[in-house]
């Protein structure tokens, strides 16, 4: 036994470990990415099967074939992610698991690096199956071993759902001994594991049966307790029980607090006793009233006749904070609440001094500049703000394509080019491109390719010829996939403007289906820096093309200067190109 300072996604994967997990499988997302990149860097020494899969359902799916092999199984993705799997895992709940499933659903209240901010624990409550919120990194290690329990004691899969907020603070986590591992074995039960109506009907009821059998065990659950004394009851889910007791010391208020670690099912009879003690009860959790409807719903139920607070005190969005609550359990009292935000340089999200991407758009735009750019999920979304401006729409991995595919066929005069990374196109863009080609659309797919998933931490996926421990594995090309359909493709080095403008034109003017691929490695991947750049003042004309067009953060305008941060410069030359005087050099 020993203790370390962990965050909360490295107390996640050394949970799993403890747990005796033989298959980790997963699709990289913040805020989950740092749980399968820490199993990733020690799955040999413990003997774990570690992969990135093409995408979430996949890696659902590797999980179900391992898990029904009597192995102890975790999958791990973003909140959006749990809706690519969500096809197998509404099907696993009815069919159930051998060797212990947990399927990690790291959640993203206030959308730092996501799309949307859903509340992921409505997936438990559609599949009926189990689900557990930590508060704290050491209960992320400790749910994560009792979900593998619970997992295989009721054979179903089992969600873990941190917020950003768990899954990147860092505690002191107390490691203990590692579990042996199950034994593979097969056993065939296609009335279980083949879900045809007539069994399907079957095992639906069972499943419903089940969910009785965990509301019961969840009564005497560990990740549950009350504390504190007082007329007011507070009932805090997840990281919100943290900004509760943090409120009530700095309100000096006394109210006694029901911590929930089980959000599906609810346990009913310690929320009712505890509502039962109050006279009013305030419900503190992120997101959706999903433990305030449940409460209510008890109290109702048994005509409790208590006021029970929650979202009409407490926004439902984005996530909370010690004043935020305080502000709330507080009612009239006065709190002074700096706004921090006026002492803070604002520092908006930019693509990286030397961005491969920042020249494929800039390129995009003088090619085709009354285009139409959908776009997609990766670190080239950034190209939607200024001065590039050269992104659409954004819907959700994959969506490019798909969106293209509606937009050829309703504006036949409009010259559409649907950008997307090379990652993301493994991901959910193949299947958008088979759409079009088979229904004969007319479109470009301008593929990003850096070499890597960038944007969650610079994971492999199949175009990069490794496997998550860094092993060599067989290299896909996605213009050799595209081919394959017929496509017209050309491949470019983004550095090149002249070659990548003169290849977008040539796709952009072919009739049909055409991809242009831009491959040039993430510059953070880059082993070497090239000399920098610099600008010769005596030529420069102040028309600030360099800063309006391209808008690099290694060049900077001063009043009427502007000039090359050296520091920052990582020598790409794409600014030379960009200048229409020729007044930006390579420093000799």
């Amino acid at each position: 036994m020993k203790k370390e300072l962990l965050m909360g996604n490295e107390a996640i994967a050394w949970g799993a470990v403890e747990a005796g997990v033989s298959s980790v499988s997963a699709y990289p997302g913040t805020p989950s990415s740092e749980i399968p990149a820490t199993i990733a860097k020690i799955a040999d020494k413990y003997g774990i099967y570690m992969e990135y899969s093409t995408n979430e359902k996949v890696a659902f799916e590797v999980a179900i074939g391992a898990s029904w092999s009597n192995l102890r199984t975790m999958v791990t993705m973003k909140h959006v992610g749990v809706n690519v799997a969500a096809d197998p895992l509404m099907t696993l709940a009815y069919a159930g698991t051998e060797g212990g499933f947990v399927l990690i659903s790291a959640d993203d209240p206030s959308m730092h690096s996501s799309q949307n901010e859903q509340d992921n624990r409505y997936y438990a409550k559609l599949a009926n199956i189990p689900c557990l919120e930590p508060a704290s990194p050491q209960e992320a290690k400790d749910m994560t071993i009792k979900a593998f329990e619970i997992s295989e004691k009721f054979k179903l899969p089992v969600i873990l759902r941190p917020t950003t907020r768990v899954s990147h603070s860092r505690g002191d986590v107390v490691l203990k001994d590692i579990k042996e591992k199950n034994k593979p074995k097969w056993e065939r039960n296609p009335k279980r594991k083949v879900t045809l109506p007539a069994n399907a009907r079957i095992l639906h009821v069972e499943l419903l049966e089940k969910i009785k059998e965990i509301e019961k065990y969840f009564e005497d659950s560990e990740f549950n307790w009350i504390e504190g004394s007082g007329e007011l009851g507070i009932i805090a889910s997840g990281v919100s029980y943290n900004y509760v007791k943090e409120a009530l010391n700095y309100l000096d208020m006394k109210a006694e607090v029901l911590k929930l670690g089980t959000m599906h099912p609810i346990p009913r009879k310690t929320v009712l006793d505890f509502m039962k003690k109050h006279k009013e009860v305030i419900v503190v959790e992120e997101m959706e009233p999903i433990v305030e409807t449940e409460a209510k719903r008890i109290a109702q139920e048994e005509k409790l006749g208590i006021k029970i607070h929650g979202k009409d005190i407490l926004p439902l969005y984005y996530e909370y904070s010690t004043m935020k609550v305080a502000k709330a359990i507080g009612k009239d009292v006065e709190i002074n609440d700096v706004d921090v935000s006026s002492y803070m340089v604002p520092r908006p999200p930019v693509l990286c001094p030397g961005c491969p991407h920042r020249a494929s758009y800039y390129a995009l735009k003088k090619a085709v500049p009354d285009g139409i750019y959908p776009g997609d999920i990766g670190c080239y979304t950034l190209a939607a703000l200024p001065p590039l401006s050269a992104v659409d729409t954004c819907v959700c991995m994959g969506g490019s394509i798909g969106v293209s595919c509606g937009l050829s066929k309703a504006l036949k005069d409009k010259k559409i080019i649907a950008t997307i990374g090379d990652s993301t196109f493994f991901h959910t863009g193949i299947p958008g491109m088979v759409n079009a080609v088979y229904n004969k659309d007319d479109f470009t797919i301008f593929l990003l390719d850096n070499r890597t998933t960038a944007m969650t931490g610079h994971q492999p996926h199949p175009g990069t010829g490794k496997t998550a421990t860094g092993k060599d594995t067989v290299m896909l090309y996605p213009e050799k996939i595209a081919e394959s359909m017929g496509v017209f493709t050309k491949v470019v080095d983004p550095y090149n403007l002249d070659e990548t403008i003169k290849a977008l034109k040539e796709a952009v003017d072919h009739r049909g289906v055409s991809m242009v691929v831009a491959r040039r490695e993430c510059v953070l991947l880059k082993k070497t820096k090239a000399k920098p750049y610099y600008i010769d003042e005596e030529k420069c004309i102040k028309c600030f093309t360099c800063v309006n067009k391209l808008g690099c953060p290694a060049i900077v305008k001063d009043g009427d200067r502007v000039y090359i941060d050296e520091k920052f410069c990582t020598g790409c030359g794409v600014c030379a190109q960009v200048c229409p005087v020729q007044a930006i050099k390579v420093i000799k």
